[in-house]
């Protein structure tokens, strides 16, 4: 600023007061000033103003490069952020960089709250963070945890899909698990929970697996390899998530399984990527856009009111019918 006020023949107070779009300057002299700081590329630092308050007014995500359907998170928590007044930082995890030193970068960064995309911390650990820091747990439930958390419902989700295959006529209904992914221990149960409900509890199977493309490859070669050795394919998957699913459809679709005629797939997120394929994904849909309001305005809430007690937003789930899923073969009984 006093480049500015060198240049254009004004006080520095006086560059303050135009900056801050506040009276006390004529037109005359706001335009001199604003044209002299283009031409020397002067840009005022919001993050130094807000740091010598006291605040950075920064939300720092922590999420996973490759989950598509982060990206559709965080393609909602900028608007939401940017409307309550708040900047957004990210830290991405990945291969060699675990979630505690994402979240650390974050923290080094003077963030004043941590939106936490898919965690799988443990929540001792979680539980930590939240007395460090204000944090919101997004698509993981966190009980008895300093940890704001929002989710979807996903028992209802996986139900809503199970019926749906069920009322299509598929009884071999196979599983792959998502592991430690966030939500996957609930959607294992229910999944259990669906067979015994339709009577198909001897046809139970759940595929250890995770949330990644390799992990329906490697089901699809798995179940491939049982049908060399004379064993029935089932006749419909339900994957632990949309990366899951199209990797098994890869598998599958490589080997001339023709899907649904032969077996149907179903996936869970409805990211961005499920409906971009050359047919498209039969999958559950989880409302990232308003699940990224939510962790947002649960953090900022949080930091204007320190002593809100941890809340919890559980979201409808809405399973969206595409090309994957179809009428079951013929097939003997379950």
């Amino acid at each position: 600023m006093v480049d500015v006020a060198a240049k254009a023949g004004v006080s520095r107070a006086l560059v303050s007061i135009i900056f801050r779009d506040q009276p006390g300057a004529s037109q005359e002299t706001r335009e001199r000033v604003l044209r002299v700081a283009d031409e020397i590329g002067y840009r005022p630092d919001n993050a130094a103003r807000l740091l010598a308050r006291g605040r950075s007014r920064t939300l720092g995500v922590m999420f996973t490069v490759h989950q598509t359907f982060h990206a559709d998170l965080v393609e909602g928590i900028y608007p939401e952020a940017e409307r309550l007044g708040y900047e957004v930082l990210l830290s991405a995890t990945g291969q060699g960089r675990g979630e505690a030193k994402a979240v650390e970068a974050l923290l080094s960064h003077r963030c004043e709250a941590v939106i936490l995309l898919g965690p799988d911390t443990v929540a001792a650990d979680l539980d930590a963070l939240g007395h460090r820091t204000v944090a919101v747990s997004v698509g993981r439930r966190v009980p008895q945890t300093r940890v704001d958390s929002v989710h979807t419902a996903e028992g209802k989700g996986v139900r809503q899909a199970m019926d749906h295959l069920y009322e299509l006529g598929h009884r071999r209904i196979v599983h792959i698990d998502g592991g430690r992914g966030p939500g996957s221990a609930e959607r294992r149960r229910a999944y259990r929970a669906a067979m015994r409900r339709h009577g198909l509890h001897s046809g139970l199977r759940v595929i250890p697996g995770d949330h990644t493309e390799e992990s329906g490859i490697e089901t699809g070669r798995l179940l491939l390899a049982e049908r060399d050795r004379g064993e029935p394919l089932p006749t419909a998957v339900l994957a632990g998530n949309d990366r899951c699913a199209m990797g098994l459809l890869m598998a599958l679709t490589r080997a001339g399984v023709d899907v649904p005629r032969d077996l149907s797939v179903v996936g869970y997120d409805d990211s961005h990527l499920s409906h971009l394929m050359p047919i498209g994904l039969t999958t559950v849909r989880q409302d990232s856009l308003l699940m990224a309001e939510y962790a947002v305005r649960f953090a900022v809430e949080r930091l204007e009111d320190g002593e809100l007690e941890p809340r919890e937003a559980v979201l409808d789930p809405k399973l969206v019918v595409r090309g994957t899923s179809g009428p079951a073969p013929e097939q003997g009984p379950a």
